[in-house]
């Protein structure tokens, strides 16, 4: 055992083309196969620890799982599974975990499930609780999980910043969302933020995504860290981190700003994959630089053109894409798209992502018209109403507008635009925005001195988390609008719907009214930074 361990001891801290040159001088060496032959024999004489060693090591070393030696240690584990003690119960474990599923090691794993469960309140050791999360997996049963975190949460006072990192990736391996102790994990890793590698803030801003896990402190506290530590980082290793705040819907406003600047100084490090992650992660994030932000935009469409001789129809399609949302319209790229679109290049008949494709592009080609200098805003929009019906969350609104406006010949519900946009609820008002309008009486006499509110109620998701900053398509969508003619209002519906009846009316009353909503719905995207 001490030889098999040793062994792999030093195996593993080689590259893994080293790993392959040494596994096959270590398996043609003849003293190899006399120590399995040994090992073979002795099995069922060893001590539980060193049976559990041999097996780890022997596995990892890379000796087949199908050999005679890996399938004796199995079933001589099996036998001695209750004399384990929990050290040995965690390496088993481990070993187990990296193994294929086949009879031998599924009876294992069983039988390893039910002695953890008999066991879970002795253990009191984190780091092996930890490894025992880890390598048990997502498919451990549901109450099993919740023995594992009220085991966590006995010694969750002890736990150190390593431990807590361990335990925090431990729950993701368990597909568990343990709120009690993602907190104090959460605490500890902002406690000691400044002794991880950029590349375990990564790791766990996606970790959080996994487990949908939203903490705004935990998430502040990291990108202030890499703000501040901007200089020391390699501008690629921010890009990963800028594409997992991305992929939360978190807006690091700081870093974002620090590193628009990076890239208008020295825009060569922007290869296609990480220009495509940037164009990305500031248009959904809906954030534009407060300095030099026409510098920022020419410099990532700069950096696209020299792209276009070797970019594929589908990433040409994702850049014009990002761009258009920002509110830019790349000429150059945007011409190559369009060529190929007229040749059907671009959509085949098969592809298996059709209809996402299909919205982009749809999308490209009505900002290319509503975003365009020359566009002006239309006397009239013809509108539908789509049906009378509303949906189950709408209609609460539907029932404040009523109880505020008096009728339902005051506003439009479920309106059908030009250019496939969409509206919750319609109303119009006077030029003083002082008296709101019957619809059928603006209709019949359209008034280029009537307003048009639009009223969107829209979930959380389409804000950055934590803030009533609109995402990329939302922010798009209000600029369209406002293009069109119409003032927009955007509502939380979660909040709207917490409140009571008496509170929705008056705080419609309020957004209707306000000359803040009139003021507020003429801001461009630049301007909600």
């Amino acid at each position: 055992t001490n030889c098999l361990t040793t062994v792999w001891r030093l195996f593993k801290s080689l590259s893994e083309e080293q790993q392959r040159y040494e596994r096959q001088l270590i398996f043609e060496h003849p003293a190899f196969a006399k120590l399995c032959q040994q090992l073979l024999r002795d099995s069922r004489r060893m001590t539980r620890g060193d049976l559990v060693f041999s097996l780890h090591a022997t596995v990892n070393l890379g000796v087949p799982q199908n050999t005679l030696l890996v399938q004796t240690l199995l079933r001589v584990c099996q036998e001695k599974l209750n004399q384990l003690d929990n050290r040995c119960v965690s390496v088993l474990a481990t070993t187990l975990a990296g193994m294929d599923k086949d009879k031998n090691v599924s009876a294992l794993q069983a039988g390893l499930q039910l002695l953890v469960e008999q066991r879970i309140s002795s253990i009191r050791d984190i780091f092996i609780l930890q490894n025992l999360m880890k390598c048990m997996g997502k498919d451990v049963p549901v109450f099993l999980k919740k023995k594992l975190e009220m085991a966590v949460l006995k010694e969750i006072d002890h736990l150190t910043f390593p431990n807590a990192l361990r335990v925090f990736f431990a729950l993701v391996a368990m597909n568990y969302c343990s709120y009690p102790i993602l907190n104090v994990c959460s605490k500890k890793i902002q406690e000691n933020v400044h002794d991880a590698p950029l590349r375990q803030l990564i790791l766990i801003l996606e970790a959080c995504h996994t487990l949908q896990y939203r903490n705004i402190k935990l998430f502040s506290a990291l990108a202030d860290y890499v703000n501040s530590t901007a200089c020391l980082w390699d501008k690629r290793q921010i890009v990963l981190f800028l594409s997992a705040c991305e992929t939360l819907g978190f807006q690091p406003s700081e870093l974002m700003e620090i590193f628009a600047e990076k890239v208008t100084e020295d825009p060569e490090f922007l290869n296609l994959k990480n220009l495509l992650i940037v164009l990305r992660a500031y248009s959904r994030l809906n954030y534009v630089p407060r300095v030099q932000k026409h510098l920022f935009f020419e410099t990532l469409h700069s950096c696209l053109n020299k792209c276009l001789p070797q970019i594929s129809d589908t990433e040409l399609l994702k850049a014009v894409y990002s761009l258009c949302i920002s509110g830019h319209l790349p000429h150059q790229a945007l011409d190559e798209l369009l060529r190929k679109d007229s040749r059907n290049e671009l959509i085949l008949s098969d592809d298996l992502y059709k209809e996402q494709k299909e919205m982009m592009l749809r999308c490209v080609k009505t900002c290319m018209e509503l975003d365009s200098p020359s566009f002006t805003k239309p006397a009239f929009v013809l509108t539908e109403n789509l049906s009378s019906l509303v949906s189950l969350n709408l209609r609460k609104a539907r029932e404040a507008l009523i109880e505020l406006l008096g009728d339902e010949t005051m506003f439009m519900q479920n309106v059908q635009l030009p250019y496939k946009y969409h509206i919750d609820f319609e109303i119009r008002m006077d030029s003083d925005r002082k008296k709101v309008l019957p619809i059928t009486a603006t209709d019949d006499h359209p008034d280029s001195s009537v307003q048009r509110l639009a009223l969107l109620f829209v979930p959380l998701s389409a804000f950055c988390m934590g803030t009533t900053h609109p995402q990329g398509k939302l922010a798009m969508k209000k600029r369209h609008l406002n293009k069109l003619g119409y003032h927009v209002i955007l509502i939380q519906n979660k909040k709207f719907q917490d409140m009571t009846k008496e509170d929705a009316v008056e705080f419609l009353k309020g957004k209707i009214y306000s000359e803040d909503a009139f003021s507020l719905s003429e801001a461009t995207v630049q301007d909600n930074n």
